[in-house]
């Protein structure tokens, strides 16, 4: 029987939707499905799950915090690298900050004073990395400065007041004010003068958007004690791994929590550190989660 044109167009497109309906619909994921049954991948299709007597204690692939109640590091556990989307697989991705993003929008005090959160505050990317930068280096006991950090742990960055000259400086400031530090947080800024001009710290609601922005690099080691994974977050902001810097900063404080000596600590990091991918892409690191969990099992915290 010949059917009109327009008839069999139609029918080839319903043949076509069964066809890819049972090669993509059905035989594909079940083959993708056989694949992961298939030994030595069954466990990384099932998320690279790790279990600590039958309890799944996390994955291997998703980093975690190991923190108390109070939000405040567990001593006796080394800590993951920062994430911006607090290790959530459903909010992973990185702050889409960028090096440039170093002026931070202040609180209003008056809801500070009545104990509420200014939701229109943000922190600029600087400020993130030296909060965090301190925050860690009085953890440790180590040196948390870092160029371009004050010593209060926030963005070293002025505003310079005057007539600006053809390459864009201000050789003779008329006004300068230190943006990330708030009138009535600080006792005095992180620097004094600027060209011989006193600096302010920053009023809420000024628009300093006229003056140019000058980062301070300051006296702090180049290369500081605080690595770099320490207080950035990763791309996906679920990285399972840190570096062997960062772990080595760790190694005494983990070990004097569990009241072992550093070497044995160090031993165990050194069995929980991976090469690089391919035997020659990144750098070699540390799984977080494997090392917490071989720590509890050789050396349960007291």
């Amino acid at each position: 029987m010949r059917y009109p044109h327009w008839i069999g167009r139609q029918l080839a497109a319903v043949r076509a939707l069964l066809v890819f309906t049972v090669i993509l619909g059905v035989a594909y994921p079940l083959a993708v499905y056989a694949a992961g049954r298939l030994p030595g991948l069954s466990d990384r299709a099932d998320g690279s799950l790790v279990t600590v007597n039958g309890r799944t204690a996390g994955s291997a692939i998703i980093g975690q915090s190991f923190t108390g109640q109070d939000g405040d590091p567990l001593k006796q556990y080394f800590q993951s690298r920062p994430s911006a989307g607090g290790y959530d697989p459903q909010a992973s991705g990185a702050s889409n900050l960028g090096p440039e993003d170093v002026v931070d929008t202040l609180p209003d005090p008056a809801l500070a004073a009545a104990g509420k959160q200014d939701d229109n505050a943000r922190q600029s990317l600087l400020t993130q990395v030296c909060e965090r930068s301190k925050a860690v280096g009085e953890l440790e006991g180590v040196d948390g400065s870092r160029p371009f950090c004050t010593p209060g742990g926030v963005g070293a960055v002025l505003a310079v007041f005057g007539h600006r000259t053809t390459d864009g400086t201000v050789p003779h400031p008329t006004r300068v004010v230190s943006l990330n530090e708030e009138q009535g947080t600080v006792k005095a800024p992180f620097i004094a003068t600027y060209h011989g001009v006193k600096v302010e710290t920053a009023r809420y609601g000024e628009d300093y958007t006229k003056g140019l922005i000058v980062p301070i690099k300051g006296d702090a080691p180049t290369d500081p004690a605080v690595p770099a994974d320490a207080v950035t977050a990763s791309g996906s902001g679920l990285d399972p791994h840190i570096s062997k810097e960062y772990a080595a900063i760790q190694v005494d404080r983990v070990a004097q929590a569990r009241g072992i000596a550093p070497d044995q600590v160090r031993a165990l990091v050194q069995d929980n550190t991976t090469g690089r991918a391919l035997g020659f892409m990144g750098e070699p690191a540390v799984n977080v989660l494997k090392l917490n969990i071989a720590l509890d099992r050789a050396y349960p915290a007291r």
